[in-house]
């Protein structure tokens, strides 16, 4: 990080918000994407657990923290987790936009919530400064009918009922950062003309993966939330739902469902000992049996889906790996490069995770030339 130099504080600067429940994750970039200044807190953001407010945590943390910077700040850029079907770009706040994103909260309460308290504290602190909305969903906007629909009656998808998908900005970082290394076409000589077709790995807490093909998402395995598709740190990720309905049959409370699904599920659920993958590869090393069968779920789970985006795009160029566990799980790369082969050739690849710069780029771009037309599903 650059150290503050009130002589000369830097122009241009993008402070970058990542607001959850229980978190607050800020950084702040130069115009050239160094990072100025950087740091997390905990807080209470829903009032249901111990912690500060959120107000305390701007007026006591952040923006005395922001201090030495504050002339040189250009715009604050938020990440929003659920922008719906009508928020699909990076999208300057107003008032009335504010309210839309107010009736988005029951889709990602956790995170929408907050980040709507975070823009209305600071705008009311910080009056003068420029804030922006960068949504997870928006990379998704180009999924195909047949892609983002439910086979549901229509009475139901008329609710909202689709698939979203999320990890949008990570997954829009990996493929601009494939597409400045390899180019836009095609990498194996005999599979004919065609855009670069790209599986993106994102294998953290939460996990996700989207065929990409020619820099648009065009199939993704998390849905209507972050709940479906791969097995997760927490959460179980697509399970049938008749195993639902036999729960609730039982007498298994909605709220009750909830909490198990997306905390108590996935890899933690499957070893009963953690979520977290570097203490599963230690523990299966030692001959846990909880362990051993949570690796194999994980990854009999990801070869499934990685398999199933390769059938979207009609073969693979690139895989690139990414998150806490695509980046530093050095195993799980040997047994992708072993099980794959089937696939033929093509490159397998790590890209950092780097949502803060693609928030940062996104927002300064939009507020030098906001998009007229928002991108639209094929």
């Amino acid at each position: 990080m650059r150290p503050p130099d009130p002589s000369a504080p830097p122009q241009g600067a993008v402070l970058v918000l990542n607001a959850g429940s229980s978190s607050l994750k800020a950084r702040l970039l130069a115009a050239d994407d160094a990072v100025l200044w950087q740091g997390s807190t905990g807080w209470d953001a829903t009032g249901c657990a111990q912690g500060p407010a959120v107000e305390e945590v701007l007026a006591t943390w952040l923006l005395p923290a922001l201090d030495p910077w504050r002339d040189g700040i250009a715009l604050a850029g938020h990440r929003v987790v659920h922008g719906g079907e009508r928020f699909t770009a990076p999208t300057s706040l107003t008032p009335e936009v504010l309210a839309e994103l107010e009736a988005l909260v029951p889709l990602a309460p956790l995170h929408n919530g907050p980040a709507l308290q975070v823009m209305r504290l600071l705008s009311a602190h910080w009056p003068d400064l420029a804030q922006w909305a960068c949504f997870d969903t928006a990379f998704h906007a180009t999924l195909p009918l047949a892609a983002r629909t439910y086979a549901l009656p229509e009475a139901w998808r008329s609710l909202g009922l689709r698939r979203f998908g999320f990890h949008g900005l990570n997954h829009q970082h990996v493929a601009e950062t494939v597409s400045r290394r390899f180019g836009a076409t095609r990498l194996d000589p005999g599979g004919g003309q065609g855009p670069l077709r790209l599986i993106s790995c994102h294998l953290g807490a939460g996990c996700s993966l989207c065929a990409i093909a020619g820099g648009r998402s065009i199939a993704t395995t998390m849905g209507f939330t972050p709940l479906e598709g791969l097995v997760m740190a927490r959460r179980s990720g697509t399970v049938d739902p008749g195993v639902l309905l036999q729960l609730l049959r039982l007498g298994v409370a909605p709220a009750d469902l909830d909490r198990v699904l997306n905390g108590e599920s996935g890899l933690l659920g499957l070893s009963g000992l953690s979520g977290d993958m570097r203490e599963l590869r230690t523990a299966d090393a030692e001959g846990h049996p909880g362990a051993a069968l949570a690796l194999a779920v994980f990854r009999f789970s990801l070869l499934q889906a990685i398999g199933a985006m390769a059938a979207s795009l009609g073969g693979v160029d690139v895989i690139a790996l990414t998150g806490g566990i695509g980046e530093h799980d050095a195993m799980l790369r040997r047994e992708l490069v072993e099980a794959l082969t089937w696939l033929g050739t093509f490159e397998l690849i790590v890209v950092p995770a780097d949502e803060e710069g693609q928030i940062a780029r996104s927002c300064r771009a939009a507020a030098t030339c906001p998009p007229a037309v928002s991108p639209q599903p094929a």
